[in-house]
């Protein structure tokens, strides 16, 4: 069976936090993360309005109420990074009274899965490093099966994963598969989007990067079907990040729109895959502005469906097309 038509796909990497904690103090990001249960609000009123299907892949520590609850349900093996502020669990241990708002979101997990086409996947327990030095495959499964553990608690199946900092590392695909995780979204075919450790990452990738997400400097990144299915567990890379709202760039707004319609386009144009994705807390602040922003994209996939018959699927829905596709 060959691809009938494009497919726009949504990934969110539902962190708060624990997403941020070793770069940014709560004082510095406050404002993004008390705004994020009013932001998710808001995406789920416009997913569902225009039938949007999406994939929100979150920390497994978000599951719980408070700290004391998270500590009984701790991996056996905790991931052992030579760079030790990369550890949640050396911060668990050592802030009292976490705050929950920034911290904690059993009651955002419920209202997410209750809502028609939102599949809730995994970021992992503890927003694991698969590409930091000093950590290991063993720690990385204790990990994921504490995510997949946390989620079933709750009802739900984990068929989806998103590597924290877009740190997939093939080595540990298999754990994925051991698990019956069936897909994880990959990263971009290009060097400024290479998967690597923090400081791996330089001032140049950071710069071309921005760049790219303006004025088309590495290419639409839309991916074939058949290609993203082709193995166990299926890769559904990133097309494009969906970069917040910034008073100071503004004025680029347009071309940032454009440089997202375009590669949309293609994928429908040409029958491929549109992947975009960003994180709650990027709409935590300027909510408003980054909601009507998001619609601008949202209209114009509505423009593409009727044109083209582009479809909007989930991660975990694009998996389940793989024995359709290549049996």
């Amino acid at each position: 069976m060959k691809q009938e038509h494009g497919i726009f796909t949504i990934s969110l990497d539902f962190e708060l936090y624990w997403g941020v904690r070793d770069k940014r103090s709560i004082e510095q990001y406050g404002e993004n993360l008390r705004g994020v249960r009013s932001a998710i609000r808001e995406m789920l009123k416009t997913f569902n309005t225009n039938g949007i299907h999406a994939t929100w892949a979150t920390v497994g520590f978000l599951f719980f109420k408070d700290a004391a609850e998270l500590k009984k349900y701790l991996p056996e093996c905790l991931p052992n990074y030579k760079l030790e502020k990369l550890s949640p669990y050396v911060y668990l241990a050592t802030t009292e009274n976490l705050d929950a708002e920034c911290h904690f979101a059993p009651d955002m997990v419920d209202l997410i899965a209750q809502h028609k086409g939102q599949e809730i996947g995994t970021h992992t327990f503890s927003h694991y490093y698969c590409l930091e030095s000093g950590q290991s495959l063993a720690e990385f499964r204790d990990d994921l099966k504490a995510a997949v553990t946390v989620a079933k608690s709750r009802g739900l199946s984990v068929n989806s994963l998103v590597f924290p900092r877009n740190q997939w590392n093939k080595d540990y695909l298999a754990i994925l598969d051991e698990l019956g995780i069936s897909c994880y979204r990959g990263n971009e075919a290009s060097w400024i989007y290479k998967a690597s450790d923090n400081e791996g990452q330089g001032k140049l990738q950071r710069l071309v990067r921005l760049l790219d997400s303006y004025v088309n400097l590495s290419g639409h990144h839309t991916h074939e079907l058949s290609h993203c299915l082709a193995t166990a567990p299926c890769n559904i890379p990133a097309s494009r990040f969906l970069r917040p709202y910034s008073k100071r760039l503004a004025v680029l707004d347009d071309l940032r729109l454009k440089r997202i319609t375009k590669s949309m386009e293609d994928a429908a144009i040409n029958k491929r895959i549109f992947h975009l994705w960003w994180h709650p807390h990027n709409f935590g602040k300027n909510t408003e502005q980054n909601i009507v922003f998001l619609n601008k994209i949202i209209d114009h996939y509505k423009v593409l469906q009727e044109k083209y018959d582009m479809k909007s699927l989930n991660m975990g829905e694009l998996a389940l097309l793989k024995g359709i596709v290549n049996g």
